[in-house]
């Protein structure tokens, strides 16, 4: 796969040496030279220029990119990078890096961004992950139809625990991809039971995430309620359901 990143700093050389790492072609563009030294980078091809310019992300080759990844620590030049390279360019897919979270709602498909990623909101996900037990937490917006990448750490005493995937109710709009138990990652099938801790990932639309969060806090609410006090129980009751989904993964 070849990858063109707009910018040689810190984040795009972290990046392009994770890539390269992992066998991809990768192109670095960046407005001076002096990156080049400094990066240590090996295996890369570099293009010194402003990429907001047509002609030096000619030099590049951008039409034979499969990703582009804008970097930079300005973010109007992200979004000027990602709208050429979609626009003028053809390529299939654009990620633009979001320094000021005030400017987020501007890397959309309209300026040819699929993928927004604001660190200050992924690091946010990872502190509320880590503490909010129970809680629905997005960790990226991916802007091609609106779909969220969202995580959820099943609590212990939570009703989907020893349910089968199949038996969940999950809204329409939601699809899980994903459970990482005591660190290993699982592809989902309709007869994996979950566990209390299960990490569940989910891509969604906007209003999918929303009903998934609103069934998970409902079914934790009822628990709460019918639960006997002095309780030791470390195992719930599913949810009767009134209407089957089709299971995640098959």
């Amino acid at each position: 796969m070849k990858v063109i990143i707009v910018g040689g700093g810190s984040v795009g050389s972290s990046i392009a040496r994770e890539l390269v790492s992992h066998g991809h072609e990768i192109v670095v563009i960046d407005a001076t030279s002096d990156v080049i030294g400094r990066s240590n980078l090996r295996g890369t091809q570099w293009v010194v220029g402003d990429a907001c310019d047509l002609d030096v992300l000619q030099r590049a080759k951008t039409e034979d990119a499969d990703v582009v990844v804008a970097a930079t620590g300005d973010d109007k030049a992200n979004l000027v990078v990602s709208l050429l390279a979609r626009s003028e360019f053809g390529v299939p897919r654009t990620v633009g890096r979001v320094n000021n979270p005030k400017n987020e709602w501007l890397f959309d498909d309209a300026w040819g961004v699929d993928v927004a990623v604001s660190t200050p909101r992924l690091m946010t996900a990872l502190v509320e992950e880590a503490v909010e037990v129970g809680d629905v937490v997005r960790l990226l917006s991916l802007q091609t139809g609106g779909a969220t990448l969202s995580a959820y750490t099943v609590p212990r005493e939570h009703p989907v625990v020893a349910t089968m995937v199949s038996h969940v109710p999950w809204p329409l709009e939601v699809a899980l991809v994903a459970i990482l138990r005591d660190g290993i990652p699982i592809t989902p099938s309709g007869d994996d039971v979950l566990e209390g801790s299960d990490e569940l990932f989910f891509i969604s639309t906007a209003e999918g995430e929303d009903q998934l969060r609103a069934m998970f806090t409902t079914a934790r609410a009822i628990t709460d309620e019918t639960e006997p006090a002095g309780s030791t129980s470390t195992r719930a009751t599913a949810p009767t359901h009134t209407r089957e989904h089709p299971s995640p993964g098959g």
